[in-house]
């Protein structure tokens, strides 16, 4: 197949790297040079957010199938105007994407369906988020509602921390419109999990739970990045546990989605609680995560491509997509996630890459990286994904240290304890 995928980071790599591994042609929008490293792979210069362009490279391309890998296309319409123009594709409609798009509509959702959650309060004054954060007995999780790069949420320790981020938000205009509504959240207690399915509406393939460690600093501390590392499968999401999420969380959000005529066509991302065996969601996200999606795409044990174009033609299987254990490990820049330090050297990534390429049990996936000559130079915040499969997560694990290890970033930084509460 000829695949289209829209996207430039380290999730679009990965998916990217997959759909190769499998024999397919792939053609990226907007790509990135490590993309274009890729045999069987060539970029397109246009941006995500160019929805009538997109659709016409698709349509001059003749592509097969078109899988959207960032959010904001799909809240913005992409997904919709793909399938107008007959394009099989991997992504849900903007009526259904809104469950990302706005943190307090997801919350509204899971509310009218029954879905376990935590208790929450919207507001969009500062006078009522002050009155709402009164009422919460522990300092709650404060969330701009829009999108923002998954860096819109804050873990409050303190009463006055919850009120800092607040008025970072309905004051401050730190997010933009993204955090002109906020949602007020009772922290939750337990382990996360981030649990995939893909869909075509009515029925469900999952993929291995994984586990994400968001916060920049180790032990969970510091501020909330884009995520620092991932490994799969997630213990925490033993058989008893999945069959709750499919029954609680996976059965009544498609169904509700249906009920309500919004069309979700792809993956759905669950982010889950769980506490003694009970899982509660924290937050929907509308495609595959990253970096989650890279251990997923590395141990994957069945072929993805004809599933994924399945999912977008109507005629998916349930079942569960069996995967080896696998972790990434991300390297960011300086600076991040506060900004991002872009020009600087990454030193033997070069012969890493090559090490990568000749081991089928590992890869390199870029996230915001750029070629100048023979050099590999940052160009974002999160930089790298270093990945490994292993016969077990520890296995896993240390073999992607090992090739984390390999690469030089001053300034850099990675987290050291990637996978630690697992093992």
């Amino acid at each position: 197949m000829k695949i289209l995928i829209v996207g430039s980071g380290g999730r679009e790599h990965a998916l990217a790297w997959r759909c190769v591994q499998e024999g397919h042609e792939v053609l990226a929008a907007p790509g990135s040079d490590a993309i274009a490293q890729l045999a069987g792979a060539r970029c397109e210069a246009v941006g995500v957010g160019e929805r009538t362009a997109l659709v016409a490279l698709a349509m001059r391309e003749g592509v097969d199938l078109a899988i959207v890998g960032p959010e904001a296309p799909l809240v913005a319409g992409l997904g919709d105007a793909l399938r107008e123009a007959e394009v099989p594709t991997v992504g849900p409609s903007a009526a259904a994407a809104e469950l990302e798009g706005s943190k307090a509509a997801a919350k509204a959702f899971m509310i009218a369906h029954g879905i376990p959650t935590a208790r929450h309060v919207t507001v969009r004054t500062i006078e009522d988020g002050l009155t709402a954060l009164a009422s919460f007995e522990r300092p709650p999780v404060v969330k701009a509602s829009g999108l923002a790069a998954g860096k819109g949420v804050t873990v409050a320790e303190t009463a006055a921390e919850a009120e800092a981020a607040l008025r970072e938000c309905l004051e401050g205009g730190r997010f933009g419109e993204a955090g002109a509504e906020v949602v007020l959240e009772e922290r939750l207690v337990g382990e996360e999990a981030s649990f995939f399915v893909l869909t075509d509406g009515v029925n469900a393939a999952t993929f291995e739970p994984c586990q994400d460690h968001k916060r920049i600093g180790e032990g969970d501390t510091g501020p909330n990045t884009g995520g620092m590392g991932a490994y799969c499968p997630a213990p925490v999401v033993d058989a008893a546990v999945r069959a709750k999420v499919l029954e609680r969380v996976v059965e009544p959000t498609l169904r509700g989605l249906r009920d309500e005529g919004r069309a979700f066509v792809g993956v759905l991302f669950v982010g889950l609680m769980i506490d003694a065996g009970e899982p509660k969601v924290i937050e929907y996200n509308v495609r595959f995560g990253d970096p989650e999606v890279q251990p997923l795409m590395l141990g994957l044990k069945v072929p993805l491509v004809p599933r994924l174009h399945a999912a977008a033609t109507g005629g998916l299987r349930s079942e569960h997509l069996a995967g080896d254990p696998a972790a990434t490990i991300v390297l960011a820049s300086a600076g991040y996630p506060a900004s991002s330090t872009k020009g600087v050297e990454l030193q033997g990534l070069g012969a890493a890459m090559e090490r990568a390429a000749a081991d089928d049990d590992l890869a390199i996936f870029h996230a915001g990286s750029r070629l100048e000559g023979e050099r590999w130079l940052t160009n974002g915040g999160r930089v790298l994904g270093l990945c490994a499969r292993g016969e077990d997560l520890g296995a896993a694990l240390g073999a992607a240290y090992g090739l984390a290890d390999a690469v030089t970033l001053e300034g850099g930084q990675l987290r050291r304890d990637i996978g630690a509460r697992a093992l």
